[in-house]
């Protein structure tokens, strides 16, 4: 039987081959290595193991830990010499370390540029609830920064534009398709915007933020650019973050919405067990039934660089789900599905 852990990092491997040399090498020699594999076996359940241990690994050079490893680190693409040896080297190093870490941190990769994803999602929204504000409730926020979105800029290419022009932070995504998606020039109003997670991260706090910075992929200049931007914008906007499980806490959040503004759930890139998803599912099937909401999700997409977009809405009791969009996990480029 083939093992669970060590078939994660062959498929990370397979997920990272042309975007990051060092992390295909490293997540290969981890795949075939059993005391590696027994050490990232240490994280937290449900976790995404290759991502969490190769983050806690940056994490401690981030932090300055003396090692011939960092510099492999220095580029996308490492040095003359297989970087392999000198990465089982420092695991097994500081391996109490690492496991510490592994176990209680998670994987909240907080990337900015899916904010260009939520954009059009959360205009179709208010469009189907006009003269109400929106009210977003969003499930594993970890710093809020996808909860600024308004706060940033926007490029969609010819000459789609849409967003604050002066903001620090400015996306680019590429369009797909036949549809245009909704990116109209004036955003909609939020009223009020809320984060729940676990563990969340105070943008002021440095050690919170240095894992942000370490679960980017070595040598990926743009997204570490646009995080220490989208940073910069969440000290000054200081969003509303709850720590706690988002699942347990819904239904009292639910609760303290207003009606007459457009209440919005946004769940993206955040693993459920099951049993939760179901309470979560069931949740705002209750609540659906008592007034209009709707709700944002990710969906799998024909690879691993690649998702859907999902909108349940319960409007008037009724419940209808529809796929908004393809587009990569990332946000750098979208295909919109539906006629807006």
């Amino acid at each position: 039987m083939s093992d669970p852990v060590s078939n994660q990092f062959r498929a990370f491997a397979r997920h990272c081959r042309e975007s990051s040399p060092l992390y295909e090498r490293l997540a290969t020699g981890t795949a075939e290595d059993p005391e590696l594999l027994s050490l990232a076996a240490q994280a937290r359940k449900g976790e995404r193991v290759a991502n969490l241990l190769f983050a806690a690994v940056r994490f401690l050079l981030l932090k300055g830990t003396p090692h011939p490893l960092a510099s492999f680190y220095k580029d996308n693409s490492a040095p003359l010499g297989d970087p392999y040896p000198d990465f089982r080297s420092f695991c097994l190093e500081h391996a109490a370390t690492i496991t510490e870490i592994i176990s209680t941190r998670t994987v909240q990769t907080n990337e900015v540029r899916r904010s260009a994803l939520l954009l059009p999602a959360f205009v179709f929204v208010s469009r189907q609830a006009p003269g109400r504000p929106l009210h977003l409730l969003e499930i594993g926020a970890a710093a809020g920064l996808n909860l600024l979105w308004d706060r940033y800029g926007y490029d969609y290419g010819d000459g789609l534009r849409s967003g604050d022009a002066n903001s620090p932070v400015r996306i680019d995504c590429s369009l797909r398709g036949r549809f245009t998606p909704p990116v109209p020039a004036a955003l909609p109003e939020v009223a009020r915007r809320i984060g729940v997670d676990l563990f969340p991260i105070d943008a002021d706090d440095r050690q919170e933020t240095l894992w942000l910075r370490s679960l980017i992929w070595p040598g990926d200049r743009e997204r570490a650019r646009l995080l220490e931007n989208a940073l910069a914008v969440a000290r000054r906007e200081k969003p509303e973050i709850i720590a706690g499980d988002g699942v347990g806490l819904l239904p009292e959040l639910l609760a303290e919405v207003p009606r007459e503004a457009a209440l919005c759930v946004v769940r993206v890139f955040t693993n459920l067990s099951p049993e939760a998803r179901k309470q979560f599912n069931a949740t705002l099937a209750h609540y659906g039934a008592q007034r209009d909401l709707w709700f944002v999700s990710n969906r799998r997409g024909a690879c691993d660089s690649e998702c859907g977009l999902a909108l349940v809405s319960y409007r008037n009791g009724v419940r209808s789900e529809a796929r908004l969009a393809n587009c990569e996990n990332h946000g750098r480029w979208i295909e919109w599905l539906v006629e807006s």
